[in-house]
């Protein structure tokens, strides 16, 4: 009792506890400011992780048409062609690629006229090989932009291609810009405005990096590499000369 008393009675020792009280309150304050600080920033990188380590979008192909039927295969590439097609060519390139642009000039008619008889089917497995060669990553924007005109109407995906090869940009400088790649698009009939944010957004960014990485990682060096039911074609003459590649495609037909 004397005690407590003294102690209200002595201003010294009280204002001794008040400054205690005062500096527990204020620890205690910054130790729940610092635990919410830390749990913030927590909360921020493994939301930035879940972010960076999400699949992203995949493309939804239509069925295509009755003639022309599309889909998109295990390896990302946007197939044309009827399913029973007895040849099936695959054609691993980049738009940013000049040689891709020089065997597509000698053998894009072969292939449609081939995927619209029902004698093969052709696999764009289109990738950004070539990125670092321009300062826009236009080779994963036009890639992007591949899947983008895909979903909404593969029936005029072809047509689209060989606008995206006629005016391809030089190798090693900035690319096409978003709005180019959206007029484009809208030149063959790609006016829906969901086509033109999908190019914005780069809403397939991370599946064309998925798909570059494995294209890579499955022995992929080079870009155009073709392949007829599965055997590479590697002969510059099949590859490069005005229907180079028909005999080709006529005899895995057989």
């Amino acid at each position: 009792m004397s005690t407590n008393r003294g102690a209200k009675n002595n201003p010294l020792l009280a204002a001794s506890r008040a400054d205690r009280n005062r500096t527990i309150l204020i620890q205690v304050a910054v130790a729940v400011v610092l635990i919410a600080l830390i749990a913030a920033i927590g909360i921020g990188i493994a939301v930035k992780k879940s972010e960076k380590d999400a699949p992203g979008a995949t493309p939804q192909i239509p069925a295509g048409t009755a003639d022309v039927p599309a889909s998109l295969t295990d390896n990302g590439s946007i197939r044309l062609g009827k399913p029973d097609a007895k040849a099936t060519v695959r054609v691993v390139a980049d738009l940013q690629c000049p040689a891709c642009q020089g065997f597509e000039g000698a053998n894009a008619k072969v292939i449609e006229d081939a995927v619209h008889n029902g004698t093969a089917a052709v696999e764009y497995n289109l990738i950004a090989f070539l990125d670092k060669s321009s300062s826009t990553q236009y080779s994963s924007r036009a890639a992007n932009a591949s899947y983008c005109v895909a979903e909404s109407d593969p029936a005029k995906y072809l047509t689209w291609l060989t606008s995206m090869y006629t005016q391809q940009p030089p190798e090693g400088g900035a690319g096409l810009t978003d709005e180019q790649l959206i007029q484009i698009a809208e030149q063959n009939g790609y006016t829906d405005p969901g086509v033109a944010q999908c190019i914005t957004d780069r809403k397939f960014d991370k599946y064309v990096q998925a798909r570059t990485q494995e294209a890579l990682g499955s022995g992929i060096k080079s870009t155009p590499s073709v392949f007829i039911n599965g055997k590479q074609l590697e002969n510059s003459q099949d590859l490069f000369t005005p229907g180079g590649i028909a005999p080709a495609i006529a005899a895995a037909a057989k």
